[in-house]
C-alpha cells in the first residue's frame, strides 16, 4: 500500500472541502485527521519512525505548509489516543483545535471530563486551555471522579473544584474578605464557570433581616440545573465551626422566605483560606461544603 499517496489524497480532499463548505468544517477535518493518523501509524510500523519526517517534507511542498512534522505527529497521536474504546465515540464532538489541547493530557478519564464540559458549556479552545492549565479535573474530589467514571448522578457541589481558582493581582497574605469578594465580582463570569454548570449571579451583600437586625450574605447565586439557591460566604482564615453556624442560618432564611415550593433546599459554600475537614465532617448539615481558594 502506498501510504503517502493515500495520506496526500485525504488531505487534499480536506482542503477542497474546507473551501467549498462553511459548515461542519471542523467535524470533517477531525475525521480526516483521525484517518490520516491511522495511516501514519501503519506506515510507521512498516517503514520506520522517520517516515513522518519524510512525508512532511513532501506534503509541505505538494499540499500546504501547515502539514509539517508537528502537525503529522499530532494526527498520529490523535489516532493512538482516540482509538481507545472509551474515547473513540468522543472523537468527533469537538474541533481539531480542542483536540490538540486535549492531547497534552495523559489521563483518559480527565480527557472525557474536559470533552464533557466543552460540550455542556460551549467552551472555546482558549477557555479549555485555561481549564487544563488550572488543573480543574485534578482539583475534583476522588468521590466525584468515581461518580464521573461510573456515570452516577452528580449533586450540585460535586463539580466544584478544590481549591477554587480566583483571578486577582493581590497577595494572598494581605487579602481581606472585602478584597476577595471584589476579586470575584471583577471576574464573576469566570467564577461562576469555576463552580460548574448552571450557576447564575443573584447579588452580593444580599440583605436579609433576622429579628431586628440586618445581615448581609456575601454572595447569593442560583443553580438553574438543580433549581436551588446557593449562599456563598467568604473567609480569609482557616474554616471555623462558627462559620458553618453562620451560613446555616442564612440558608435557612432563604429556604423559609425566598425559595418556592418547586425549588430544592438551599446549598451553602464557604470559600476559605484553608479548609478544615473536621469542621465539615461534624457539621450537622451536609448541604454545607467548604472550598479553599487560590489566587492567580
Amino acid at each position: 500500500m502506498n501510504y503517502y499517496n493515500e495520506i496526500k489524497e485525504q488531505l487534499i480532499k480536506s482542503e477542497i472541502y474546507d473551501r467549498a463548505k462553511d459548515y461542519s468544517k471542523d467535524r470533517h477535518k477531525v475525521k480526516v485527521y483521525f484517518e490520516t493518523g491511522r495511516l501514519l501509524n501503519e506506515a510507521g510500523k512498516e517503514y520506520g519512525k522517520n517516515v513522518i519526517k519524510q512525508y512532511a517534507e513532501k506534503l509541505i511542498i505538494e499540499v500546504g505548509k501547515k502539514y509539517n512534522e508537528r502537525t503529522l505527529y499530532g494526527m498520529r497521536k490523535f489516532f493512538e489516543v482516540f482509538s481507545n474504546e472509551k474515547l473513540n465515540p468522543l472523537g468527533s464532538k469537538l474541533s481539531w483545535s480542542h483536540y490538540r489541547e486535549l492531547l497534552t493530557i495523559k489521563n483518559i478519564d480527565a480527557i472525557i471530563y474536559y470533552i464533557g464540559i466543552c460540550e455542556k458549556n460551549s467552551l472555546s479552545k482558549r477557555q479549555l486551555q485555561e481549564r487544563i492549565k488550572n488543573h480543574e479535573y485534578d482539583r475534583l474530589s476522588n468521590e466525584t471522579k468515581t461518580k464521573l467514571i461510573e456515570s452516577k448522578e452528580l449533586k450540585v457541589d460535586d463539580l466544584i473544584p478544590n481549591p477554587i481558582v480566583i483571578k486577582s493581582n493581590m497577595l494572598k497574605e494581605n487579602l481581606s474578605e472585602y478584597a476577595l469578594k471584589q476579586a470575584i465580582l471583577n471576574n464573576i463570569d469566570d467564577f461562576l464557570r469555576q463552580l460548574g454548570i448552571g450557576f447564575t449571579y443573584v447579588g452580593n451583600e444580599y440583605k436579609i433581616k433576622l429579628g431586628s437586625k440586618y445581615n448581609y450574605i456575601d454572595l447569593l447565586i442560583y443553580n438553574i440545573k438543580y433549581k436551588c439557591y446557593v449562599v456563598v460566604e467568604l473567609k480569609v482564615t482557616e474554616l471555623k465551626k462558627e462559620h458553618t453556624g453562620q451560613i446555616m442560618t442564612y440558608m435557612n432564611y432563604i429556604d423559609k422566605n425566598i425559595k418556592t415550593i418547586e425549588e430544592n433546599d438551599t446549598v451553602g459554600i464557604i470559600i476559605c483560606r484553608q479548609d478544615n475537614k473536621y469542621v465539615i465532617k461534624y457539621c450537622s448539615d451536609d448541604r454545607i461544603i467548604a472550598r479553599g481558594y487560590e489566587l492567580v
